[in-house]
């Protein structure tokens, strides 16, 4: 295992009863890198971030075979499962908020990880709602229901939730849904300027975001690994017809 490797899936496959979601996959992600996966629905996509942070195993289902390591540890055999999800940030399309406040939905990790401190506190749930874009949206009613905000809104506030562990690893799923393109175009920058602190997992329905902020890039599809590989390489030169029927939108 190479220290470039922060995460690596060493031939894993799921099956959910008798259904295979994901068909032995072997990949790694290099650490302080944005990974961009593309693929079309049910290809296996949330499936691959559920085995990283191991909310696979809430699912009764799902059987997991293979090795997923993060920092070479396999994360099967790490005994604390809360301790391995603060690790991993994890931001799933159309959140649950907690019913919360704004403020305490973002201060809750901390607090939990023992930060009692109002000062830092402050700070913290601060600096998370500007990297998630909400701040201005949000400063003058931190004390009111997040469950109350809009989708787009609880989406970013579900961010913010994320990063106020500082993970090392930030999976989002999708978090674009029901976030307007502008805002979405300023969290990318925030991506991009966040992955000096982390690893950044990034599924992605949308082919230009992609392209814009991973490095690299891999297709999924029908449960298996497609194309890997530097994202502008797979975008300029693409080794499978099949990646580049669904890069130009051909296939949905």
């Amino acid at each position: 295992m190479s220290d470039h490797h922060h995460i690596e899936f060493r031939n894993v496959s799921v099956r959910y009863a008798s259904d295979i979601a994901l068909d032995g996959l072997d990949f790694f992600i290099r650490r302080n890198s944005i990974f961009g996966i593309v693929g079309p629905a049910n290809s296996g996509k949330t499936t691959l971030l559920k085995c990283i942070n191991r909310t696979i195993d809430f699912i009764p289902t799902a059987s997991v075979d293979g090795r997923v390591t993060l920092d070479g540890q396999d994360v099967r055999a790490i005994k604390n499962v809360y301790s391995l999800r603060r690790r991993i940030g994890m931001v799933f399309p159309l959140p649950v908020g907690l019913p919360l406040s704004i403020y305490e939905n973002v201060a809750y990790g901390p607090r939990r990880a023992g930060i009692h401190d109002k000062d830092t506190l402050d700070e913290i749930v601060e600096r998370c709602l500007r990297q998630a874009v909400l701040w201005d949206e949000v400063k003058d009613r931190l004390h009111s229901l997040g469950t109350k905000l809009s989708g787009g809104q609880q989406q970013r506030l579900t961010l913010a939730r994320a990063l106020s562990l500082e993970p090392e690893v930030l999976c989002l799923d999708e978090f674009s849904i029901a976030i307007d393109p502008v805002t979405t175009m300023k969290i990318e920058d925030v991506l991009v300027g966040l992955k000096e602190k982390m690893t950044i997992i990034l599924v992605t329905n949308l082919i230009q975001q992609a392209q814009r902020i991973a490095d690299d890039l891999m297709f999924l599809n029908d449960s298996d690994i497609v194309e890997l590989g530097p994202t502008r390489e797979v975008f300029e030169n693409p080794k499978h017809t099949l990646t580049a029927r669904y890069l130009s939108g051909e296939m949905g």
